[in-house]
């Protein structure tokens, strides 16, 4: 989701205009009206700041892409190449990088 549209529906879901919630963050309808238009893409700590005083919270979350065109394939070669022991630690450290990803 683009900072636009989640700025948008941050502002109706909290029922406030443009002008309004500006007013709230200290800053100019101008700038929630480029930003919600996409003519302007905020740095972070400015969609944060916009979206608490609408009320709400910005969280994030680590999701796996789909990917169309996957190479995990051409990942085959080099695995079969790995002895069962190096294949062994190759599975704990993507499991170690998953929890650590649930954790996020």
């Amino acid at each position: 989701m683009d900072a636009g549209r989640l700025l948008s529906g941050a502002r109706a879901r909290a029922g406030l205009s443009q002008r309004e919630l500006a007013r709230r963050a200290d800053t100019a309808q101008s700038v929630v009206a480029r930003i919600e238009l996409g003519e302007t893409d905020p740095r972070v700590s400015t969609l944060v700041r916009l979206v608490a005083a609408a009320g709400l919270e910005v969280r994030g979350a680590l999701v796996p892409r789909i990917v169309v065109d996957t190479h995990m394939l051409d990942d085959i070669p080099r695995i079969l190449r790995l002895t069962p022991e190096e294949r062994l630690l190759e599975a704990a450290n993507l499991s170690r990088l998953e929890t650590a990803a649930r954790r996020v």
